[in-house]
Order: structure tokens, then C-alpha cells, then sequence
């Protein structure tokens, strides 16, 4: 039987308006709950300050609860596509809560565990919505505190297409949260640091100073951790990770993924620079060279990148050799995210000859080199290598400059290179892709195919396989179960209600199990049953540890329950109840099984034969196994009778009775 820990809070009704019908997440701080306005019939999130830190704040400063509820103020006014909306506040159970638009998707968190790292076109355009995000509310005088792939938040692209990160909707939470609970510690021993060490800057770990440069230089970690899969810095101890961002530069994100363009390099060097001073002044600025290496690197005829200046730079940038990489066009953007239309002028063009006086000189030309037998000569030879190098040149460029691409599908990675090596082709791979037959790192597909035509030494893209495509079965235990199929549905997954059964912890309609189990790893469009719960059976089993059978029996047949018994060896009395299953308060239905575990009673000794010995010394021996010993006639005799007789078996401390005569 599935083990379900209760969370009172499910199915309780907030401020007479919120009901809550499951968990999400549950953070440092806070727990996330979906919910149910029933006042205006839609889903929301419900963000709930964990016990353990509204107390502590409430003894360290009597206004925590006033700056909680001036920050949620402040958030509900910060109106942006790309922060997640903050509709109300207020106090359940003592404990404060925020009411927040919910997001169906990812957190950037899950997306790079699934992906480990993203493409730089993918990584650019995240970084344009959370920076928009964050600089909306550096404009409104908020710091946010605590940016990390936790609180960007990856929802469903308005195209429909999942796997698309490019068009995917970003929106950033948790604006303010942080600080209402940093000030009350600041209040206090002011040793709390509520960033995440991995994305803190140096001046937090120094100081405890945060501004807007603060969250440039978190932003700039994310990018890091986007483009290659991991943070900068690790240790054994947060300390220790801490103080790094104190004493090293964080390295380029090309020296860990070879290839990237010096354009990123150069991005997450200013966004991290250790002096605050030295990075861009806030998100917007952040944001603006952002999309300048998006508009460079998605220039299909640069095959150059500019390496990025503090943008109040005079002198122009530096022009910085790169790799070529697609990217949405300024013009595909949303009108939030555009740059200002124009750009640096072009020089003009010197202004052609007059058509008139060209075809003059022509004229003038021909005639003077016509007028001559050597002229004509030399016309008419020109002529002729004109004429061949046209031929050679057509069969150049329609032909000779030509050859075929080899058979690449299904090598390895290796193998592939290794081939187009050996044939003087350069490899590019796009982005891999799930397959059920090509095992995974061999290629997939390949553009052009083989032995299409393909410029001698040119390029050719492969697509490699990730293999089968396998993940876990989301753990959806514990929700309500149009909850539970939203997740499982954008999982591509599919789902089926199964049967329901009591539960003594979940209320009814919530998730109590699934099958296949929680993790286990399925294929896309695998059919998931959901076990609902009915809440707690109608029948309570009763206490019957200690009572004797029969009493139990009894008990049990009042309630419509059927004992099943098991007679085990026991010092306890024989027939007393020594465990039952289920326990003693669980909820079972009529006609339900409830085992019982009966004492067989102490195990039985056998009487030894103590005839003809006398009767001092088959006392002795007798009191010496545990029995108790009456003699009758002549103490001092000899035994003539026992009672028991010898050999009899009989429990411990049986009265054994001599006659001695």
C-alpha cells in the first residue's frame, strides 16, 4: 500500500474565496499551491510563506507582516507580459500568502535538466524576456534579488509548439518576496543571505548591498548556466561557492563549450564583472546588448560578429570573427522587445557613368581596333577564348565545382566526422532529435542527403539522434485530477481514470496513485491511470490488540468486518491478539478484511518421569524445569505415581503432583 504524506492545507478555502486543490512546489520560503477563485471561476497560484519563517520574522520585527503586505502592493503594480501578475494578498492561519497568475509550463530549472544546455539562439531569446521582465521592475524601483532558472518560469509557445524555446513565453517571478523576508533579517543578526550562492554577486557576499547591477550580474550567471549546462562555480560548502564570486572572474562560456561565438563570451563578461561599476547600470542596459548580439548573430550575410561595448562608448566596436547562428529577426520580435527602428548609415554608392557616354567610348574603342587586319584578328581570337573560357566557366559553375554527399545516416557521430574528413566536407549539426530506431549520438538525418550535389569542400548538416525518448512519469500523487491531466497532458502523455479507493489522508477527487508508478520511464503517448482517491472509508477499525479472540470476533461482526486469523507462538495468554492489519482508527469498508495476528499460548515442556526416584530429589530436579511441586503421604518416601504422567506436554510452571510413599 502507497504511503501518502497529508498536507492539511489541501482542499482548505482562503480568505472564503481560494480553495486550494494541490501542490506544485515548495521552496526555501515558500510553499506554491494551485487554487480555485471561486469567486471569479479561475485557476490561480497561491504562494504561501512557509511556518517556519513567518514566525522568526514576526520576533525579529513587529512590521514584517505591513512591509510583506507593501511589497505585494508594489509587485501588483508592475504590469508587464513577462512578470507573473500578482492578483491579491493576505493571512491564512497566521501565515501570509500572495495570489498569483498561474503559469501552465516549465521553470527554466526543469527545462535545463531535460536539455542540460540550449542553443544560443535559444539562450538569447530567454534572456530577452527575463531582462525585459527584470528591467520593468528596475524602472519601478524594485530590485528583484534572487534571478535564477528557478524563478523564470518556460510556458507553452502562443504557436503551440512545445519543443520551440525560441517562441516560448518567459515570465519571471518572485519580484519582492525576497526582500520582505531579507529585511526582517537585516533587523536581526543580519547574517541571512537570501540569494542563491550560485548566481550571488560579489558585492552581496561583501556587503550585503544589492542594486539593480545586482541583478544584472545573477542574469549574467543564467546565461552562463544556458549556454553551458553548469554554474561557474561549485564547493563543498555555499561558503565556499560564495566567496569565489568574491575572488575570480567567471570564465568564458567558450573555453567549457568550444565553438560559441566571442560575442557570448564577451556578454557574460560584462553582465559579470566583479565591479558593479563595470557592468551594464541595469536590466534595460543588460537587454539592449542583448539584442544587438541577437540582430549579429542572426545576420545570415555578416560573417562577423562586433564584440559588445558598454553602449556609452564612442569608439566603435571591434570586429570579432564567429560562427554564424539563426536567430528570430528584429522584425519577429514582440513590439516590447524591438530595438528603435533605423541603425548607422550605409555610405552611398559613387553615382554610375551616363549611360550616353559609355556606349560612345564603346563605339569609339571598336572602331579603332576594327579599322586594321591585326585588329580583326585580334578581336576575332578574343572571341574564341572568350568562348572557351564561357565553356570551361559554365562547366565550372554548373558541373565541375560539384560532387556528391556521402552516406552519413545511421554512423555514429565519429564515424560520420571521421568519413566527411576523409572527403574534404566541413560537419554542422542542428538540433538532435528523438528517435526509436537510431541509437543515440548516430546520425539521423542529413542535409543535402547522399548523393545529392554539394560544393567540393562545402558543408554538410547532420541531425543526431537522442535515442527512444524516455522520461518519468510526473509525480502527480496528491492533486486534484484536472490538475493531474493538465500535467500529464503537456507531457505528452496519455491519460485514463482509473478505478478510486479510500484514502485515510486525501480528500476525495485527489491523485492517490498512478499506473504505471510515479518515475517510472515511459515513451511519449503512453497511457497513464489515474487512482482516485474516495476519502476515508465509512468503517473505523477498532483497537483489538490485547483482547482474546472471541471478543474480537464479536467486535468485528458488529462493523460488518471479516477477522482473518494467524496463530503465532507468544508468551502472551493463549488466544490474546498480539497485532492487527489494518491499524487501529484506518478506514475500511463493509465487508472488509481485518487480520489478526493470535497467541498460540507459551510453548509446552514435556514432563520428565520421576517414579521410583525419592522424592528430595525428584523435587529438586523438578523445580529445577520450571514446575511448580505438591507432594502427598511421606515426604522422605519414594515417588509411585506422577500426575502429569511422564512425558506429557504441558505449559511452564504446570503443578506436578508426587505420591511418595
Amino acid at each position: 500500500m502507497d504511503t501518502q504524506v497529508a498536507d492539511t492545507l489541501l482542499g482548505s478555502l482562503l480568505d472564503g474565496r481560494y480553495r486550494i486543490r494541490g501542490r506544485v512546489a515548495r521552496g526555501g520560503m515558500a510553499t506554491v499551491y494551485t487554487a480555485t477563485d471561486e469567486r471569479l471561476e479561475r485557476t490561480v497560484a497561491v504562494k504561501i510563506i512557509h511556518p517556519s519563517q513567518a514566525p522568526e520574522a514576526r520576533a525579529r520585527t513587529a512590521g514584517f507582516m505591513e512591509r510583506f503586505t507593501d511589497e505585494a502592493k508594489t509587485i501588483a503594480r508592475l504590469t508587464h507580459p513577462n512578470v507573473v501578475a500578482v492578483y491579491d494578498q493576505g493571512v491564512h492561519a497566521g501565515l501570509p500568502y500572495l495570489v498569483m497568475e498561474y503559469v501552465r509550463g516549465r521553470t527554466l530549472r526543469d527545462v535545463l535538466a531535460e536539455r542540460r544546455r540550449l542553443n544560443p539562439d535559444e539562450a538569447l531569446a530567454i534572456m530577452e524576456q527575463m531582462l525585459a521582465a527584470v528591467a520593468a521592475a528596475h524602472r519601478a524601483g524594485l530590485v528583484h534579488r534572487d534571478v535564477k532558472p528557478e524563478n523564470v518560469l518556460v510556458a507553452e509557445a502562443p504557436t503551440g509548439g512545445a519543443a520551440n524555446l525560441v517562441d516560448s513565453v518567459v515570465k519571471v517571478a518572485d519580484f519582492g518576496l525576497a526582500r520582505a523576508v531579507e529585511a526582517s533579517a537585516d533587523e536581526g543578526d543580519g547574517s541571512q543571505l537570501m540569494a542563491t550562492v550560485a548566481y550571488v554577486a560579489p558585492e552581496l557576499v561583501t556587503d550585503g548591498h544589492a542594486d539593480p547591477r545586482t541583478d544584472v550580474y545573477a542574469a549574467g550567471i543564467v546565461l552562463f548556466e544556458m549556454l553551458t549546462g553548469r554554474v561557474p562555480y561549485d564547493g563543498d560548502r555555499p561558503v565556499e561557492v560564495a566567496w569565489q564570486h568574491v575572488d575570480r572572474d567567471v570564465p568564458a562560456p567558450s573555453t567549457l563549450v568550444p565553438g560559441l561565438p566571442r560575442v557570448l563570451d564577451d556578454l557574460v563578461a560584462r553582465a559579470t564583472r566583479r565591479d558593479p561599476g563595470a557592468r551594464p547600470t541595469d536590466a534595460g542596459a543588460l537587454l539592449a546588448e542583448v539584442q544587438v548580439a541577437r540582430d549579429d548573430l542572426g545576420n545570415p550575410n555578416n560573417s562577423h560578429t562586433a564584440v559588445l561595448r558598454r553602449v556609452t562608448d564612442d569608439a566603435p566596436a571591434v570586429a570579432q570573427p564567429t560562427m554564424v547562428v539563426a536567430a528570430v529577426q528584429p522584425s519577429e520580435r514582440p513590439a516590447w522587445a524591438r530595438l528603435p527602428e533605423g541603425g548607422p548609415q550605409r555610405p552611398h554608392r559613387r553615382r554610375a557613368a551616363p549611360e550616353s557616354d559609355l556606349r560612345a567610348r564603346l563605339t569609339a574603342l571598336w572602331a579603332q581596333v576594327a579599322a586594321g587586319s591585326r585588329g580583326r584578328l585580334s578581336i576575332a581570337a578574343a572571341v574564341v577564348a572568350l568562348g572557351l573560357l564561357a565553356a570551361v566557366g559554365g562547366w565550372w559553375v554548373g558541373v565541375g565545382r560539384y560532387t556528391v554527399a556521402p552516406q552519413l545516416v545511421s554512423l555514429t557521430k565519429a564515424e560520420a566526422q571521421a568519413q566527411a574528413d576523409r572527403a574534404g566536407f566541413t560537419i554542422t549539426y542542428a538540433q538532435p532529435r528523438y528517435d526509436e530506431t537510431v541509437p543515440r549520438d548516430s546520425v539521423v538525418a542529413q542535409s543535402p542527403t547522399s548523393a545529392a550535389k554539394i560544393l567540393k569542400g562545402g558543408t554538410i548538416t547532420l541531425t543526431l539522434s537522442l535515442g527512444p525518448e524516455r522520461f518519468p512519469v510526473p509525480d502527480v500523487v496528491g492533486k486534484d485530477f484536472e490538475l493531474a491531466e493538465a500535467d500529464l497532458t503537456s507531457a505528452n502523455l496519455v491519460v485514463v481514470k482509473g478505478s478510486s479507493r479510500y484514502d485515510d489522508n486525501l480528500p476525495a477527487g485527489v491523485v492517490v496513485a498512478t499506473n504505471p508508478k510515479v518515475g517510472t520511464e515511459v515513451k511519449p503517448g503512453t497511457k497513464i491511470t489515474l487512482v482516485l482517491s474516495k476519502g476515508k472509508a465509512p468503517i473505523s477499525v477498532p483497537n483489538l490488540v490485547g483482547k482474546n479472540v472471541n471478543e474480537a470476533r464479536t467486535a468485528l461482526a458488529q462493523l460488518n468486518l471479516v477477522p482473518v486469523e494467524t496463530y503465532k507462538d507468544s508468551d502472551k495468554p493463549k488466544d490474546e491478539i498480539l497485532g492487527q492489519s489494518p491499524a487501529t482508527g484506518a478506514g475500511v469498508e463493509k465487508g472488509a478484511q481485518v487480520r489478526l495476528d493470535v497467541s498460540k499460548g507459551p510453548p509446552q515442556v514435556i514432563v520428565p518421569r520421576v517414579v521410583d526416584l525419592p522424592c528430595p530429589q525428584a523435587k529438586q530436579q523438578l523445580e529445577g524445569q520450571g514446575f511448580a511441586v505438591t507432594m502427598q503421604f511421606n515426604p522422605n518416601g519414594i515417588v509411585r505415581f506422577q500426575n502429569p504422567p511422564e512425558n506429557s506436554p504441558v505449559p511452564p510452571n504446570t503443578t506436578i503432583t508426587l505420591g511418595c510413599l
